[in-house]
């Protein structure tokens, strides 16, 4: 009985501790606020080349 209540209380104690480091140890970032930026539009018309279709010899 003795030495499953040591043990008991010894992982009860670490993990007690292992969350106050977690929670001190936490990095305390400032959010910035999101500014509502339309995209840069570098070209406005597509171009797109014309292409002619050359048809294949039938053979008859």
């Amino acid at each position: 009985m003795p030495m499953l209540l040591t043990t008991t209380l010894i992982f009860t104690g670490l993990v007690i501790f292992n969350l106050v480091l977690l929670k001190l140890s936490c990095n305390k970032t400032i959010k910035k606020n999101k500014i509502d930026k339309k995209p840069v539009v570098l070209r406005t018309r597509l171009t797109v080349a014309p292409t002619t279709q050359t048809l294949g010899a039938t053979g008859s």
